[in-house]
């Protein structure tokens, strides 16, 4: 499920923490990480669960509307063909599934008043018209909806934001990247595919098993940015002799750590990869200034 980049970003946090507070052991750094890992798998699993509450809402209010005491025509002939969508039953039915949301205590049952304002937002749209109207339900067809209600009624959705902040300080940065396994879950399901748990690294995802584990690229990653750190230092001082350590800005120090960190530790990775990712990387979590520094910084490293 994660892949490289997501890894690194993850990789840069722990380094950032460190930065931020050095008297975090090495210990404490891999269970953050650790929990950060999982905890990006856990959002795809919370925002897989407002299936079923989303398609309630729809149907509780078509029948609300149906037994109105002077019902209209529409009204009292809805169309139920979201409420009774393809998915959500699948999702509701499959055991794995479940019981692993089950274990997790994932529920939106609290959060109604935001299951409202998607469904709100949904019904309001040119797709939602344009599906009532296409025909019978389809697995496909419904799994594409869902595809998009994924991408057009969760990024960037304040109100969603604001309870993702509040149940895990790591689900908001992961937000984009646990959507896209959402559609890529509803096109597996859309092809008539169980629903399977994606395993937690992409590695895993190799049948062959002939990729490097990523678990032991995110460890050693980490464990020889902590470990070189007060060299990596020592050697962003000596090319920064205007600088000083104080007026650096900590994420971009992190960021500079990580890929001397990565050069270091693997051989196999070529330096230019190494220096895009973190100056892309950058782009999302630092000052825009900081695209030019942390390239023309590693460059001169990695070169010396």
């Amino acid at each position: 499920m994660l892949n490289r980049r997501i890894l690194r970003i993850k990789a840069f946090k722990a380094i950032y923490s460190f930065t931020e507070n050095p008297s975090v052991s090495l210990k404490e750094l891999e269970t953050q990480l650790d929990r950060s890992l999982e905890s990006t798998r856990d959002l795809y699993l919370f925002l897989l669960c407002s299936i079923s509450p989303i398609s309630g809402e729809s149907r509780a209010r078509l029948e609300a509307a149906r037994g109105k005491f002077n019902p209209s025509q529409e009204e009292l002939h809805p169309n139920f063909k979201f409420a009774d969508n393809l998915i959500a039953p699948i999702l509701e039915n499959d055991p794995d599934f479940q019981k692993i949301i089950q274990k997790k205590k994932f529920t939106w049952d609290q959060y109604d008043v935001l299951v409202r304002h998607l469904y709100d937002s949904i019904r309001s749209k040119d797709y939602y018209g344009d599906y009532l109207q296409s025909g019978p339900n389809t697995l496909k067809e419904d799994a594409d909806l869902w595809s998009t209600v994924f991408e057009e009624e969760y990024e960037d959705n304040e109100e969603l934001e604001a309870i993702l902040e509040d149940l895990s300080i790591w689900w908001n940065d992961d937000l984009a990247y646990a959507l896209t396994w959402c559609c890529r879950t509803m096109e597996s399901l859309g092809k008539g595919k169980p629903w399977n748990l994606p395993p937690l690294f992409m590695s895993d995802m190799d049948a062959t098993g002939s990729k490097e584990s990523d678990k032991a690229f995110v460890t050693k990653l980490l464990r020889t940015a902590y470990s070189g750190y007060e060299k990596y230092i020592q050697m962003i001082s000596e090319v920064t002799p205007k600088w000083d350590r104080s007026r650096i800005c900590t994420t971009d120090l992190a960021l500079i750590i990580c890929g001397l960190a990565e050069t270091d530790a693997f051989n196999n990775i070529a330096p230019k990869v190494t220096i895009n990712e973190f100056v892309e990387i950058s782009k999302y979590y630092s000052t825009p200034e900081s695209r030019a520094f942390v390239n023309g910084i590693l460059d001169k490293l990695i070169k010396k």
